[in-house]
């Protein structure tokens, strides 16, 4: 893994935990050692995430990416040109939800932010390891979406749009 990429999965590891995280867990997550992950930390902290450091370990406290949440519907078989569509354009899929009549809103991290990702993904889905919460709803979802400027979450919701895949609102 890049540093580039190890740094983006840590702001996303860090996005997505409830508590502080340990320079020392976090080495061990992404291999390297702790002194690499301090040095993370101060990039990441210098490209404008607010990381502040507990006796706990590392708390992302806001970051500066614009956020969207965009209401999809497609089939299974057009999940990966929807996911491509965000990847390509910028964006990280940060979860995935449906909202259940009875059990409420269902969730699910994704943090997908490269081809490789959106491949992983599949494989998963394809070989039986999961099913997408999508196909609960009839194929009608909801992403959260991150980007660096609220320009690209517009170029990302213009390209959904022209492919049919945002939900009409009733």
């Amino acid at each position: 893994m890049k540093a580039e990429e190890r740094r983006k999965e840590i702001v996303l590891y860090l996005t997505g935990s409830k508590v502080a995280v340990s320079g020392t867990e976090l080495s061990k997550i992404f291999k390297v050692s702790r002194q690499i992950i301090v040095q993370d930390i101060a990039l990441i902290k210098a490209s404008g995430y607010d990381v502040v450091s507990t006796h706990h370990g590392y708390v992302l406290q806001s970051t500066p990416l614009a956020e969207r949440i965009f209401k999809v519907y497609h089939t299974s078989q057009q999940t990966k040109d929807e996911l491509s569509i965000i990847v390509k354009l910028g964006g990280t899929v940060v979860d995935v939800f449906v909202w259940h009549k009875v059990y409420g809103k269902i969730e699910a991290k994704l943090n997908i932010f490269s081809f490789y990702h959106i491949d992983k993904f599949l494989e998963g889905v394809r070989t039986g390891a999961s099913s997408e919460l999508m196909n609960i709803t009839g194929g009608y979802h909801y992403h959260t979406v991150r980007a660096d400027s609220v320009e690209v979450l517009d170029k990302i919701e213009k390209e959904l749009s022209e492919k049919g895949f945002l939900a009409k609102e009733i």
